[in-house]
C-alpha cells in the first residue's frame, strides 16, 4: 500500500489531534472530580474543561428523586455570567414535564431548541429567550445502579450539537455520573452522621435528666384513670395533647406514651417552646441551610428530622408564635416541611405529643391560637390531675423522692415523721409534683441523721392560706413569689423554685405578663 496522500494525511492528523484533545479533556475531568466534593466548585471547573472540545456558555446538573419521580436543580454555572442566575433549589418538577426526563428515558442526549422552550417554567423560559439561548442539550447521567440525573449544556454562540459532539458528551457523562452518585451518597452520609450525633446529644441529655420513666408513682383513682388513658393511646400513632397545671408531670406522661409505643426504640425529642426565642423556634423545629439568615454559618438539622421514626414532644405548645403555626400544622398533617433557606421538601415519619398549661380553647377564641392547629393537636386529649386532687399519692411520692435523693447524696434516711407527712399532705402544692420534689430534695440536704428533717416552702403556709394558692391569678402569684424572694428568680431560694416551675418558664411568663424584677 502506498503512503496517504497529503489531503488524507491532514484529515488523519486532525482526527488524531481531536482524539488527543478529547482524551486530555476526559483525563482533566477525572482529575477535577477527585479533587473537590462540592458541586458548586466542581461544575464550573468541569464546564471550563469541557468547553474546550464541547463549546457551551452555561451548564447545570439535575438530580433525580427516584421516590417521587421528580428532578431538581442541583448546581448551575454560567460562563462569564451570560446565562441564568437561578435559585439553586427550585421546586422539583415531574420527569415527564422536562426534556431532561426524555433524555433519562431514552438514555441518549436530548436537544431542546428555542422554539421548544415553552416546556420550561415561565421564569426560566423568559430568561432563556432574553439571553439568546439557541439550544439546550440534556445528557443523561447513569451508573450501574440506575439513572442519577442529567448534565444540561446551553449554547448561545452556535447552533445544534453535532452527532460527534453528542457521542463525546455521553463519554464525558460516565465519570460525571459516578462522581455525582458518590457526592450524593457522601452528602446523605454526612446528614445521617449529623442526625446521629444530634440524637446522641439528645439521648445523653435525657440520661442526665433524671426522670422516673416507666415507673410513674401513684395509686389514687385520678392517677389510675391517667394510666388507663396512656395505655389506650400509646400503641397508636395518634397525636396527643397533654393538658395540666405547671409541675404536674406532663413530660413524664409523654415519655410513658413513647416508651409504651412501637416507636420506643427510636428517639424521644423534646422542644420547650417557651424556652426558645420566637425568632429561633422555626430554625430549631425545621432546621436551616447555610446562609439562610445572619449567623447561619452552617447547615442545621431541625428537631423534626432528628425525631424521624420516633416521637417529637412539644412542651408549652401554647407559646408557639401565630405566624409559625401554619408551618407546624402542615408538618404535622403532611409529615413534610422545608428547612429555612431551602425549597427542598423533607419528608419524615414523626409521632407528635404536645403539652400545655394554658387554655388553648380560650386562646383560639381570642385569636391567639389557630383553630385548625388546635383541632389537629386535640386528637386525643389527656388531662393530668394536679397534686391537690390526688393527695392519696403524696405519701408514695414522698417516699420515692426521699430514697432517690438520699441515694444520690450518699445519705441514709429511713424514717419520715408522721407530723412531717401530715404537713405534706395538708399543703396545697401550687407547684404540684415539681414543688414537692424540690421540697424533698431540700429536706434531704438539710437532714443530718436517719430521720427526714422537713423543710417546707419558705412561705411557710400550709394549704389554702398560702400567698400562692390556686385561686389567685397567675400574675398575682408570680408577684407575691418575687416579693418573698426579694426579686430572685433562679436558684433553690428563688421564685421559680417557690412556684414549682423552671427558671426559663418563669422568665417567659414574666415577660408575657409585663413583670419586671424590681423587688429588692
Amino acid at each position: 500500500m502506498g503512503s496517504p496522500r497529503p489531503s488524507e494525511r491532514a484529515v488523519l492528523q486532525q482526527q488524531l489531534a481531536r482524539e488527543r484533545d478529547r482524551l486530555q479533556v476526559l483525563f482533566e475531568i477525572t482529575n477535577t472530580l477527585v479533587s473537590k466534593l462540592s458541586w458548586d466548585e466542581l461544575l464550573p471547573a468541569i464546564s471550563r474543561v469541557l468547553s474546550r472540545v464541547l463549546p457551551h456558555e452555561g451548564a447545570a446538573i439535575t438530580v433525580l428523586d427516584r421516590t417521587t419521580g421528580t428532578l431538581r436543580l442541583y448546581a448551575v454555572h454560567a460562563a462569564d455570567n451570560v446565562l441564568l442566575d437561578l435559585d439553586p433549589e427550585p421546586e422539583p418538577r415531574p420527569l415527564e414535564e422536562l426534556p431532561s426526563g426524555k433524555a433519562l428515558a431514552s438514555g441518549r442526549p436530548w436537544l431542546t431548541r428555542a422554539e421548544g422552550f415553552g416546556v420550561y417554567p415561565e421564569d426560566i423560559r423568559r430568561q432563556l429567550v432574553q439571553r439568546g439561548v439557541k439550544v439546550i442539550c440534556s445528557i443523561p447521567l447513569a451508573t450501574a445502579s440506575g439513572a442519577i440525573g442529567t448534565l444540561e449544556l446551553a449554547r448561545i454562540s452556535r447552533g445544534d450539537f453535532t452527532p460527534d459532539e453528542l457521542e463525546f458528551a455521553l463519554q464525558a457523562a460516565r465519570p460525571l455520573a459516578i462522581a455525582l452518585e458518590n457526592s450524593l451518597a457522601f452528602r446523605e452520609l454526612a446528614e445521617l452522621k449529623e442526625k446521629l450525633a444530634l440524637e446522641k446529644l439528645y439521648l445523653e441529655d435525657e440520661l442526665r435528666f433524671d426522670h422516673n420513666l416507666g415507673n410513674m408513682v401513684g395509686q389514687s383513682l385520678a392517677f389510675q384513670s391517667l394510666l388507663e388513658r396512656i395505655r389506650i393511646v400509646a400503641p397508636t400513632d395518634a397525636t396527643v395533647l397533654i393538658e395540666g397545671e405547671t409541675g404536674t408531670g406532663k413530660e413524664l406522661v409523654a415519655r410513658a406514651i413513647h416508651e409504651a409505643s412501637k416507636r420506643s426504640g427510636r428517639s424521644f425529642v423534646k422542644v420547650n417552646c417557651a424556652a426558645i426565642p420566637a425568632t429561633l423556634l422555626e430554625s430549631e423545629l425545621f432546621g436551616h441551610e447555610k446562609g439562610a439568615f445572619t449567623g447561619a454559618l452552617a447547615q442545621k438539622i431541625g428537631r423534626f428530622e432528628v425525631a424521624d421514626g420516633g416521637t417529637l414532644f412539644l412542651d408549652e405548645v401554647g407559646e408557639i408564635p401565630l405566624d409559625l403555626q401554619p408551618k407546624l400544622l402542615r408538618a404535622i398533617q403532611e409529615q413534610e416541611f422545608e428547612r429555612l433557606g431551602s425549597n427542598r421538601t423533607i419528608r419524615v415519619n414523626v409521632r407528635l405529643i404536645a403539652a400545655t398549661n394554658r387554655n388553648l380553647k380560650a386562646m383560639m377564641e381570642e385569636g391567639k391560637f389557630r383553630s385548625d392547629l388546635f383541632y389537629r393537636l386535640n386528637v386525643f386529649p389527656i388531662q393530668v390531675p394536679p397534686l391537690r386532687e390526688r393527695k392519696e399519692d403524696i405519701p408514695l411520692l414522698v417516699s420515692y423522692f426521699v430514697q432517690k435523693y438520699a441515694q444520690r447524696m450518699g445519705r441514709k434516711i429511713d424514717s419520715i415523721p408522721s407530723s412531717a407527712m401530715q404537713a405534706l399532705v395538708r399543703y396545697h402544692w401550687p407547684g404540684n409534683i415539681r414543688e414537692l420534689q424540690n421540697v424533698i430534695e431540700r429536706s434531704v440536704i438539710l437532714s443530718t441523721g436517719r430521720v427526714l428533717q422537713l423543710a417546707m416552702p419558705e412561705a411557710g403556709l400550709p394549704a389554702r392560706g398560702s400567698v400562692l394558692t390556686g385561686g389567685d391569678s397567675e400574675r398575682e402569684r408570680i408577684l407575691r413569689a418575687l416579693r418573698q424572694t426579694g426579686g430572685v428568680v433562679g436558684g433553690p431560694r428563688g421564685a421559680a423554685a417557690l412556684l414549682g416551675m423552671k427558671r426559663t418558664t418563669l422568665q417567659s411568663r414574666m415577660k408575657k405578663l409585663g413583670i419586671r424584677r424590681e423587688y429588692r
